[in-house]
């Protein structure tokens, strides 16, 4: 008997994937914890057994978080510095928690969205292909 038949595994779609990364939960199953801290990821998923060693997310979570919060908080001290003309040590009180608010806290699930989209897609290293044949 065949046993894919007996259990099959539906195809997640896109949305799904994403959402399991935003959730920070395991890309296959949903269910299980991806980190073990902040951005340490656990070894596998505790309740599917996945390894995580093919994850390689690299550079790519901090790059997104670093130009969407560049964008909001530039914009706002443009904003600020126009209308109101604050003193420096005002626009450093101002903006240094707003710059630390929007590069922490997305930064986890930023890297488990990325993760989630490498699983669905199947991402790999590239490979030289040999067309001397």
């Amino acid at each position: 008997m065949n046993d894919t038949a007996s259990n099959p595994q539906p195809e997640t779609t896109v949305l799904q994937s994403a959402m399991r990364g935003l959730a920070c939960k395991c890309p296959r199953c949903g269910q299980g914890k991806l980190y073990a801290g902040f951005l340490t990821l656990a070894p596998a998923c505790d309740r599917c057994g996945l390894d995580y060693a093919f994850i390689d997310t690299g550079d790519g979570p901090a790059i997104f978080i670093i130009m969407l919060a560049g964008g909001i908080v530039v914009a706002c001290a443009l904003i600020v510095e126009v209308k109101y003309q604050p003193p420096y040590w005002l626009h450093a009180v101002l903006w240094l928690p707003l710059i630390l608010a929007t590069t922490l806290l997305p930064l986890r699930a930023m890297k488990s969205l990325l993760i989630a989209l490498q699983f669905h897609h199947k991402a790999a290293p590239g490979r030289l292909v040999d067309r001397s044949k």
